[in-house]
């Protein structure tokens, strides 16, 4: 982790003593907010570890998520080529934006449509089984869903083996949606194992 004397370089004049603080999931991706840091914000949060902003409204020292708990770990930070904007990677513990969404974004995750997917499978959940394909699996249990990833993940496989692309593409897509579904019957996402994969590699940026 970098200390203040790493930052002696930003341009503070250029930006009259506030720099723009771009804010990132560290797991996804995703861009979940802009903020502005005076050296006063940038020092408490290396130091806290928590992301800490300039109020311009306020006109002080701020906190994320000091009222409502949706704080933001931060992992790293580092500053842009024109050392004057910051972006910061973090790991969020709820809703970043104040209309409780994961973005101030709608459109900022790292893979919309899979993200979007991921939603309309949850969105599934509990709904009456006749209403779709998905809700039916819900309906049937884990075991059957987890039948379903057994069989495609085969399937898939064997259109690896056989260097059918066609089918490799068809069956693959269906192994990601059933795997998908069986994330969400066991209430994780794909941040989980995405979080999961970065330990595993060490990756800390």
């Amino acid at each position: 982790m970098k200390n203040l004397e790493d930052f002696d370089s930003l341009d503070w004049e250029k930006q009259q003593g506030l720099v723009p603080a771009v804010v990132q999931n560290h797991l996804s991706g995703k861009v979940l907010m802009l903020g502005y840091m005076d050296k006063a914000a940038l020092a408490h949060t290396l130091a806290s570890g928590k992301v800490t902003f300039f109020s311009r409204s306020k006109q002080r020292l701020w906190t994320k998520g000091e009222t409502s708990g949706n704080t933001l770990d931060l992992v790293a930070i580092d500053s842009d080529c024109d050392n004057d904007s910051l972006l910061v990677q973090v790991i969020p513990n709820g809703p970043t934006c104040h209309l409780e969404r994961e973005s101030c974004w709608p459109d900022g995750e790292a893979h919309p449509f899979i993200d979007n997917l991921a939603k309309l499978i949850k969105s599934r959940k509990g709904q009456d089984a006749k209403s779709s394909y998905t809700a039916h699996l819900f309906e049937r249990g884990t075991k059957r869903i987890a039948q379903k990833v057994g069989e495609e993940g085969l399937e898939t496989a064997l259109a690896a083996a056989t260097h059918d692309k066609e089918e490799l593409v068809n069956e693959a897509s269906d192994l990601l949606y059933h795997l998908l579904v069986l994330l969400e019957d066991q209430d994780l996402s794909l941040e989980a194992i995405t979080a999961n994969l970065q330990e595993r590699h060490g990756n800390t940026k």
